[in-house]
């Protein structure tokens, strides 16, 4: 089930990739390969690089840093609230 937030993305995990659901817009993010070296591998790797602009129809829109920077703190807080690891890279 999404997370909730009042105005903020929902994000919805399945085991292979990450849904954000935004202002109508939606941002598939695929699991990428765990290449760091931590103690605890992460269940769930983010490659910001890879995230750069929403998915079709809304492929010509951008990602803006500050959209980013919220739809990482719904990621985490999503993981968290399931026990979960997300590392981004």
């Amino acid at each position: 089930m999404p997370a909730r937030r009042r105005s903020g993305p929902q994000v919805t995990l399945t085991e292979g990739s990450i849904r954000i659901l935004w202002r109508e817009k939606v941002l598939t993010i695929v699991n990428a390969p765990d290449l760091s070296d931590g103690e605890e591998p992460a269940d769930f790797v983010v490659d910001l690089d890879a995230i750069v602009s929403w998915d079709a129809p809304h492929d010509a829109n951008a990602i803006e840093v500050e959209d980013l920077q919220e739809i990482m703190q719904a990621i985490e807080a999503e993981c968290e609230r399931r026990g979960l690891v997300v590392a981004f890279e």
